[in-house]
């Protein structure tokens, strides 16, 4: 509910409780835009009654009580604080790092209100207000999140509405290597003894090609040296192929993908096949990217390589596997950056 709720109507042992559900609400992950448009609450009554768990804890909370101590931070600070760790990186602040830590949070609050406050105590606090650390995604700087925006809203529903018309099949594709010397995934050892995973100590990539449709298709090629536009023609016969009408293949602006070569077999083929490509520096766009971290973290990425064969045999064994597992592969397509492309 967007409507503001009248809290003057409720009773004391009431507003108690609504204010504590807000507060676990909050504390429980829920964002604060989602609670207070749910609950019917302001920005800054919410923010108080945080101030105030903060400052006495539950008791705090009590409608009927006044007085007691003045919090450090009251419900203005902890909203300036809220905004600035999800609105803000550090960079636009001018500091001279890319993540928000407990030590560059307090350096903040340091500067902005004149408060000192421990690591542990800017933990808790971020903790009350519903953040939590988490590995960050990255994102090109050069992205364009206008032309991201366009992609999903106008663009990919344009090309999906034209494939229907035409009975064409929609595919992304990309391009991917993997290391003899990759590992993911953990193992059991003592504590305080790190393990040691034995490899051959060569280094050599096995590469591979792959599109995936989002009803669980997909159509992959190995290959030797670096991809070029010969290699890349001989991928998209294959495609079409193993196609019963027209291709669409969605792909990122590679050089290759977009050479006089393929322009030239694309239009030999009388319209059966036709590129688009994603926005620029956003692989995260593209499905096939789960593909790639699929094959390695649940297959290669947990073998002992013996040789370039071994490896090579590996990664087309993965891929032959991943192919019969089409819930998988729609799978990827009910990833966060990618669920746009479930139409």
């Amino acid at each position: 509910m967007d409507k503001k709720r009248d809290l003057r109507r409720l009773k004391h042992a009431e507003l108690t409780t609504f204010r504590e559900q807000a507060v676990r609400q909050v504390q429980s992950g829920i964002s604060v835009g989602a609670v207070r448009k749910g609950m019917g609450v302001s920005r800054s009554a919410l923010f108080g009654w945080l101030a105030r768990y903060r400052n006495g804890g539950w008791d705090a909370l009590g409608a009927g009580k006044r007085g007691g101590r003045k919090p450090k931070l009251d419900g203005d600070k902890l909203k300036w604080i809220y905004a600035t760790v999800v609105d803000k990186d550090p960079g636009q602040l001018k500091l001279p790092f890319a993540l928000w830590t407990t030590v560059l949070v307090a350096e903040v609050i340091r500067k902005h209100f004149g408060i000192k406050l421990s690591r542990w105590s800017v933990m808790r606090l971020l903790r009350q207000l519903g953040l939590s650390p988490q590995k960050p995604l990255q994102r090109a700087y050069q992205q364009d999140s206008d032309a991201v925006a366009r992609w999903k809203d106008e663009v990919y529903p344009q090309i999906v509405a034209e494939a229907k018309k035409v009975g064409a099949t929609v595919y992304f594709g990309d391009e991917s290597s993997i290391r003899s010397d990759y590992h993911t995934g953990t193992t059991w050892a003592p504590k305080g003894k790190t393990p040691v995973v034995k490899t051959t100590g060569a280094r050599f990539s096995v590469h591979m090609i792959a599109a995936i449709t989002a009803r669980g298709a997909m159509r992959f090629m190995l290959y030797k040296g670096t991809m070029d536009a010969v290699l890349f023609q001989e991928f998209l016969s294959r495609l079409l192929k193993d196609s019963d009408g027209p291709v669409f293949l969605i792909l990122d602006g590679h050089p290759v993908h977009r050479s006089k070569h393929i322009r030239e077999f694309v239009e030999s083929t009388g319209g059966k096949l036709r590129l688009f490509f994603l926005p620029g520096y956003s692989p995260e766009l593209n499905p096939v990217e789960q593909t790639w971290n699929y094959t390695k973290r649940h297959n290669i990425g947990k073998r002992t390589i013996k040789g370039p064969d071994h490896l090579k045999k590996l990664a087309l064994g993965a891929l032959r596997k991943l192919q019969k597992l089409p819930d998988v592969i729609r799978g990827f397509f009910h990833h966060p950056e990618c669920a746009y492309a479930v139409i």
